[in-house]
C-alpha cells in the first residue's frame, strides 16, 4: 500500500505543479499516470512544440516545460506510479480513499486530486484496410520526435492545425513532405495555411487536394500509399504515413466513480476550491468543468494552488495555515535542501 497526503491522478503539467504547491504546505504527493513518463500531452503528443502562454516564458517547448516542472518539484520527493491506469476508488471508514490501478497497485490518501487532463487519448484512425498491420512500421498517429523523420519521405494526411504545423516543421527535416487533405479548405490557423501555400510554391511541400489516401503498400513496412484525386488513383512512394485526424479523449474508469460528469468533464465547485460532488476528491486542470471554464495550463496551475489549500485543511483540521511568500520564507525541501533569497549584508558606513 502506497500512502501519501495527496494522491494525484494524472502527471501532466497541472499534476506536476501540484507537487510544488503541496510541498510548500508540507504535504507529500504521489502521482498515478497511464503513460510511461510524466508530462501528459506535453510529453506524449507534442514535446517539441512551443507553448506561448506560460507566464514568464515568452516561448517554451512542451517537453522543456515538463522537465522544468519536474525540477521545481524534485525537492519535495514525489512518488510516481507510471504506466498504470487508476481503475477503482473506495472510501474508507476514516474518510481516506484507496485507489487501485489496473495492475493492482494500491494507494491510500485522505485527499485525491484528479488532474487527468482531457483523459486518455485514442487516435482517430482512417478507414483504410490493413492499416493496423503497418502501425509502428511506418504508420504513426502522433509525432513525438521530429528527428525520427530526418531525411525520410513523409506523407501527412489531415486538414487541421496538427497536419499543417507538422507539414511546415518537417519541410526542413524530411527529404520529402506530401500533405493530403480531402478538401481544398483547411481548418487551421490562417498563418499556417498561408505558410503551407508558400512552401508548396517553393517546392518544399507537395500539396494534394482534394484527395484521400485509400490504400497502403509495403513488405513488412510501409513503402507507398495510393492516393485518389478526382476519381484517379496514383501511388506515392514513402517511408512514413502520418494520418493526423485528431485524438478522441475519454475519461476512462474515472467516469464510473460516482462523480458528477458533464460533457466528458468532471463538475467542480469553482467558487471555492474545485472540489467534486464527493468531499475529499478534487478535479483540477482540463479534466474539470464549471461556468466560464478555460482549458489552459495556466488555469490548471491556479486551480492546483487553491486545491492544495483545501487539502491542507482536510489533512490538518483546526490548524490554520499562514500564507508566506517564498521570497520571504524560502523553501525547505523534504530532501533537506533549502532555497532562500540571499540575506542582506549589514555594514556600517564610516
Amino acid at each position: 500500500m502506497i500512502k501519501t497526503d495527496i494522491l494525484i491522478i494524472g502527471a501532466g503539467p497541472t499534476g506536476l505543479f501540484t507537487v510544488f504547491e503541496a510541498g510548500l504546505l508540507k504535504l507529500k504527493c504521489h502521482l498515478i499516470d497511464a503513460l510511461p513518463q510524466p508530462g501528459g500531452q506535453c510529453s506524449e503528443i507534442y514535446p517539441k512544440k512551443p507553448i506561448y502562454d506560460i507566464p514568464g516564458f515568452p516561448e517554451v517547448l512542451a517537453g522543456d516545460l515538463t522537465n522544468n516542472l519536474l525540477e521545481q518539484g524534485k525537492q519535495f520527493e514525489p512518488g510516481f506510479t507510471l504506466g498504470e491506469r487508476a481503475e477503482t476508488i473506495e472510501k474508507q471508514e476514516d474518510g481516506s480513499f484507496i485507489v487501485t490501478t489496473n495492475k493492482g497497485t494500491k494507494h491510500q490518501a485522505p485527499v485525491v486530486a484528479i488532474a487527468g487532463g482531457l483523459g486518455s487519448f485514442e487516435p482517430r484512425k482512417p478507414a483504410i484496410e490493413g492499416i493496423a498491420d503497418y502501425e509502428d512500421k511506418g504508420v504513426e498517429y502522433i509525432i513525438k520526435d521530429p528527428e525520427f523523420y530526418r531525411d525520410k519521405r513523409v506523407v501527412i494526411s489531415g486538414g487541421g492545425d496538427s497536419a499543417l504545423d507538422w507539414s511546415i516543421f518537417l519541410a526542413d527535416v524530411a527529404s520529402e513532405v506530401t500533405l493530403i487533405h480531402r478538401r481544398n479548405e483547411f481548418r487551421g490557423a490562417l498563418d499556417s495555411v498561408e505558410k503551407v501555400g508558400e512552401l508548396t510554391k517553393l517546392g518544399k511541400i507537395n500539396l494534394i487536394t482534394p484527395a484521400e489516401v485509400k490504400e497502403l503498400h509495403g513488405n513488412g513496412k510501409i513503402e507507398a500509399v495510393t492516393v485518389v484525386k478526382d476519381g484517379e488513383a496514383s501511388q506515392i512512394a514513402t517511408d512514413h504515413f502520418i494520418p493526423l485526424f485528431g485524438l478522441s479523449p475519454k475519461l476512462g474508469p474515472i467516469a464510473n466513480w460516482g462523480l458528477e460528469i458533464e460533457k466528458n468533464a468532471i463538475k467542480v465547485d469553482n467558487s471555492l476550491n474545485y472540489q467534486t460532488n464527493i468531499p475529499g476528491i478534487f478535479a483540477i486542470g482540463d479534466v474539470n468543468t464549471y461556468p466560464e471554464k478555460l482549458k489552459l495550463i495556466l488555469c490548471g496551475f491556479h486551480e492546483a494552488t487553491l486545491m492544495c489549500q483545501a487539502a491542507y485543511r482536510i489533512i490538518n483540521p483546526g490548524k490554520k495555515y499562514v500564507l508566506k511568500y517564498t521570497t520571504v520564507s524560502g523553501i525547505d525541501g523534504f530532501d533537506g535542501s533549502r532555497k532562500e533569497a540571499p540575506k542582506a549584508v549589514v555594514q556600517a558606513i564610516n
